[in-house]
């Protein structure tokens, strides 16, 4: 199960996200995703980070 959280971020940098997202073929929550897991790995090289279930698609909150 995936935790769930509100993140806030401005209307310009969510706009370029979703084309990132759109290219990449992934909602913008998988782009985040994505995302955050190779920044946490790049940090931390030698913990091995396990990708997330697929959410369904109730459960995906653009907000």
């Amino acid at each position: 199960m995936q935790k769930k959280f509100l993140l806030r971020i401005s209307p310009k940098l969510y706009e370029q996200l979703e084309r990132w997202a759109q290219e990449e073929l992934r909602s913008v929550n998988g782009q985040i995703e994505y995302l955050l897991r190779e920044a946490v790995q790049r940090h931390h090289p030698t913990q091995i980070i396990e990708a997330t279930e697929p959410i369904e698609e109730d459960e995906d909150v653009d907000a």
